[in-house]
């Protein structure tokens, strides 16, 4: 068998695109090539791995090659930057990175746009997921880079970017609004909203912590959604304090007790070479933090978090 790295980067361009021909506009290539492209990947393995239709799907067997394919795709991309690294070439190509919403929304803005003053040719491409999405899509190689929270098993490499603390979001009529901190315990009358795409399992630890049984009124997905309905008087929240900007006028954020931290970390995958380029970019996170004068530091609502670490 001979399946090649083009073979792989077309099908994997067909599947994140959902057709031949926004793969082709992706790829700089014809309708017609990419066809005859993921033809001959077919003859390769001996199965079809599209399937063709008015929606272009992977196939089972499509979908059980997209990690390896993937995997693929990161170790040429960390290949070609080493070379370039030998040669003394200016950084270029592209890093992926991902981060869960409030990582995102917080810290990573500040960390493009330093990145993009120091190394004006390398392209960071941020994608946005859950935390569970996050040590996937790296394990696979979907991504380059992954700002991680409280990894069990924290890569040598990893940067610490921040660490912050879980606060109860409550209306600004709640008659514990005012309070400089809250028991976790005093808001077990209140319906508890969650959202699903990250933070649960923390939430759920702090309240076995408490002694408060976990019994969330709601689950929703994005925090949006989440903010909004306790904006609406639906409930409470439990949320990181780094999602303080995030809330509308009518929220605030009160410190819990007990009190439990989170740590952020900047880091490459586990169990492959790590992009060159990841490692220049946790260079510089390094470098910034040990001159905190040369960057901004997330500010927090009283409490003393977050805090640049």
């Amino acid at each position: 068998m001979a399946v090649t790295l083009r073979q792989a980067d077309v099908f994997l361009a067909v599947a994140d695109h959902g057709g031949f021909s926004a793969a082709a506009d992706h790829l700089g290539m014809s309708q017609s090539a990419v066809s005859h492209t993921v033809a001959a990947l077919e003859r390769e393995v001996r199965a079809p791995v599209l399937q063709r239709g008015p929606a272009v799907a992977p196939t089972a067997f499509g979908e059980a090659l997209l990690p390896y394919a993937r995997a693929v795709q990161a170790a040429a991309r960390a290949l070609e930057a080493r070379v370039s690294r030998e040669h003394a070439e200016a950084a270029t190509g592209t890093v992926r990175l991902a981060a869960a919403p409030t990582a995102a929304h917080r810290l990573v803005p500040g960390l493009l746009r330093r990145w993009k003053a120091r190394l004006p040719a390398l392209d960071v491409r941020l994608f946005e997921g859950d935390d569970a999405e996050l040590a996937d899509w790296l394990r696979t190689g979907t991504v380059d880079a992954a700002v991680l929270i409280d990894p069990e098993r924290p890569h040598p490499g990893a940067v610490p970017l921040a660490r912050d603390d879980f606060r109860a979001v409550l209306r600004r009529d709640h008659p514990l609004a005012a309070e400089p901190s809250v028991r976790l315990a005093d808001l077990a009358d209140d319906p508890l909203l969650v959202s699903s795409g990250g933070c649960e399992p923390q939430i759920s630890a702090l309240h076995a912590l408490a002694g408060v049984p976990y019994r969330p009124a709601q689950r929703v997905h994005t925090l949006a959604t989440l903010l909004g309905m306790a904006e609406a008087g639906l409930g409470v929240a439990v949320m990181p304090s780094l999602a303080h900007t995030m809330l509308g006028d009518g929220l605030v954020m009160v410190p819990l007790t007990p009190r439990a931290e989170r740590v952020l970390l900047l880091t490459g995958p586990a169990d492959r070479p790590w992009h060159p380029q990841v490692e220049q970019l946790c260079g510089m996170v390094r470098t910034d933090a040990s001159h905190p004068a040369a960057h901004t530091a997330p500010t927090a609502p009283p409490g003393g978090a977050p805090s640049a670490v």
